[in-house]
């Protein structure tokens, strides 16, 4: 990563604040403080002109922060203020790049909201039987409730959220927990699996 200033047709915070709505995403990443000590982050809500991250690092008001955000890429922007678990910061960007960001946010939220799947390729279903087991790296177990899924991922209910990116097993699938959803949390699997086998596998016991 590199701190080379560079010189961008800005747009004032003011005219951000009033063209933009920041929107709740939950997307994981990575930033590095200006002393390079890197660390990961989850993004809580963002909008073109800035965002609010909950990280284990936190600089000071004012400190330069360049990150890279899962479906976004790299932003880099200031500290603008401290918060439970994080900061907020700014995105320095182009009007151009702003209308970029705007349009990426958009598909976000909706996918969230309506439950798109990661992968477009694969539709959503809502298994007969949606109550399967989740088996945690530490081996413990849980029952819990499939959304719906795909052959790619799966969206659970449960009332406790395993750790982001550990791997669990739901049913005889293995997985990794991509993000936390109101009610629980999303699943990518590590292999993608076949639509003829994969209700079962899932909600195996």
């Amino acid at each position: 990563m590199s701190f080379a200033q560079k010189k961008t047709n800005v747009v004032p915070a003011a005219e951000e604040r009033r063209r933009f709505q920041r929107v709740k995403v939950h997307l994981l990443g990575r930033y590095m403080l200006p002393d390079r000590r890197e660390f990961p982050c989850q993004i809580i809500n963002m909008s073109p002109g800035g965002l609010a991250l909950l990280a284990p690092g936190i600089g000071n008001v004012g400190d330069r922060v360049i990150a890279y955000l899962d479906h976004i890429g790299r932003v880099e922007g200031r500290i603008t203020r401290i918060i439970d678990n994080g900061f907020a910061m700014t995105i320095g960007a182009t009007a151009r790049k702003r209308d970029k960001l705007a349009a990426q946010l958009t598909w976000l939220a909706n996918r969230d909201i309506l439950n798109l799947p990661e992968d477009r390729r694969h539709d959503r279903i809502v298994p007969r039987n949606p109550i399967a087991l989740l088996t945690q790296e530490d081996g413990t177990r849980m029952t819990c409730r499939i959304i719906d899924l795909s052959l790619s991922g799966a969206a659970i209910a449960a009332e406790n959220r395993p750790p982001l990116k550990s791997l669990v097993m739901l049913g005889r699938v293995q997985a990794r927990v991509v993000r936390n959803l109101e009610e629980g949390f999303a699943l990518e699997f590590v292999h993608e699996q076949s639509a003829e086998t994969l209700e079962e596998s899932v909600t195996a016991r």
